[in-house]
């Protein structure tokens, strides 16, 4: 599965083999530092991919390692089950996109808090507090706020929690995380208030919406539910997410049983808090928002399910554990069903565009280039040219910009079939790349065709070339750029038709 929209701009950011994309206000530099080590000097996807798996896992083994000692080691294991074996977990672990950090920073952040609060003499649970605030915020600064809400008034209204120094970590690891986030603002923005305005523009103005219903029909395989129309996903699937309140209220009423409620209803409220913006705040839906509030969920449901498995219920312990079983295979099974859905969704997606960066590079289109148009900036990144637009939440040139480059380098626009390209651009020559149109500017050099066979050795390789450009007597070639491993490949086959380009 190659990098998607979102991956590529993040992930072109500190790539060694792509330009930089456009990065728009309600973006954060977190994760082109957590892909850096890779990416900087790699440009295959896999490697990226397993890279990313295996931080994610360690990464959710530390979070919930933090909640030693608040609750038994099998509640914990359970926990990192019911989160792990979500479609939307498997699915955004291995990517480069933010949410999934964001998740498992709140549960590590909230169990530092408790260890803080408990034991004022514990720096460990210090440190972690200060340093999973920082790592949310670099991630998604106003995720992190809202996350973290519940533990900055618990800190300061409730006393068995009112301690300095928790207060202070916390405040300092937020305010770290977000020091970046906020000189970009100046330099960039216009200030920070102009740029949370101009990301609530983006994101098609915040206020009071109600998504609920939205998240719900996200949650059949929809990455991006925008707009957010059409029914509801299957029976099974819109039970599981309305059920998810009704359980939360169970395992708050087991944790009250067990005069222990404290714990669980601050876990429920920084879940509840992490969820709120994207419930009944924004006009659109991706499931991958409501993973924070998934991770907290997961240590209260786990605590329930342990309790209805272990608690004494005088000969009804066989009816309970029979019912806990059935559901939690019910969970498996709508989670698997879904996600083999969406990665095959996805995939298809991916290779579409890096069918159109192969058929670009056989057409001339080759770095240094410019593309503009619909979704230049993936098909950009997979061509390993630099994405422009005159308009749009990623304008970052003038229409005077976009004609003054088609002249000076290659250069090609992107439209939707039956679609126009701009005035400049309606003399040029008109191709077809898998299902959209490429209207190409005279400026792109001709390119010869290669040595039969070198399509076959690139699909071979794992990694998809093309041809090196042509250059004039006495200058040297630019190096071939490699389109991301595992997808170019087959791309490369499937435009030319198992030839060399």
């Amino acid at each position: 599965m190659g990098l998607g929209w979102d991956e590529t701009v993040y992930v072109s950011q500190v790539s060694g083999h792509a330009p930089a994309a456009f990065f728009s206000a309600p973006r954060a530099r977190g994760v082109s530092v957590l892909v850096a080590p890779v990416a900087a000097w790699s440009s295959s996807t896999v490697l990226l991919r397993v890279y990313l798996a295996v931080l994610s896992s360690l990464a959710l083994f530390v979070a919930l390692r933090v909640w030693r000692g608040l609750f038994p080691a099998r509640v914990l294991a359970v926990a990192g089950v019911l989160f792990a074996s979500l479609w939307v977990t498997l699915f955004y672990g291995p990517q480069a996109m933010p949410n999934y950090w964001v998740a498992v920073g709140a549960l590590a952040c909230v169990g530092c808090f408790l260890r803080a609060t408990t034991d004022p003499r514990d720096r460990a649970a210090l440190c972690g507090l200060g340093l999973s605030a920082a790592m949310m915020t670099l991630m998604r600064p106003t995720d992190a706020v809202w996350a973290t809400l519940p533990l900055l008034v618990a800190a300061v209204a409730v006393p068995r929690w009112r301690r300095p120094r928790p207060l202070a970590a916390l405040v300092a690891g937020l305010l770290a995380g977000g020091i970046e986030w906020i000189a970009e603002a100046y330099v960039s923005y216009g200030g920070p208030g102009q740029r949370l305005h101009d990301a609530s523009r983006i994101q098609g103005g915040l206020g009071w919406n109600i998504a609920i219903l939205d998240q719900a029909r996200g949650l059949g395989g929809r990455a991006l539910c925008r707009p957010c129309t059409g029914a509801l996903p299957g029976t099974a699937t819109t039970l599981w997410f309305f059920t998810l309140p009704l359980a939360a209220a169970l395992a708050l009423l087991i944790a009250v049983r067990a005069r222990r409620p404290a714990t669980t209803l601050l876990l429920l409220a920084c879940a509840t808090t992490a969820a709120l913006p994207y419930l009944f705040m924004i006009g659109y839906a991706a499931p991958r928002f409501l993973l924070p509030a998934y991770a907290l969920l997961a240590i209260p449901l786990a605590d329930a399910v342990v309790h209805l498995v272990t608690a004494p219920a005088r000969g009804w312990r066989p009816v309970t554990v029979t019912l806990v079983a059935l559901g939690l295979a019910a969970h498996l099974a709508v989670q698997f069903a879904v996600l083999q859905t969406v990665v095959r969704r996805t995939t298809d997606a991916h290779r579409g565009w890096a069918a159109t960066a192969a058929e670009l590079h056989r057409l001339g289109v080759r770095p240094p280039c410019r593309l503009t148009g619909h979704q230049a900036i993936p098909i950009a990144f997979y061509a390993r040219c630099s994405a422009l637009a005159a308009s749009g939440h990623n304008a970052n040139a003038s229409a005077r910009d976009l004609a003054r480059a088609a002249r000076s380098l290659p250069f090609a626009v992107v439209t939707k079939p039956g679609n126009r390209p701009p005035a400049y651009a309606r003399d040029w020559a008109q191709h077809r790349a898998g299902n959209l149109n490429v209207w190409v500017a005279p400026s792109a050099p001709r390119v010869p065709a290669a040595p039969a066979g070198a399509a076959e050795r690139t699909a071979s390789a794992g990694v998809g070339a093309s041809a090196a450009p042509t250059t004039p007597a006495g200058a040297a070639a630019p190096a071939a750029p490699t389109l991301p491993a595992g997808v170019a490949g087959p791309a490369v086959a499937a435009v030319t038709g198992g030839r060399a380009p």
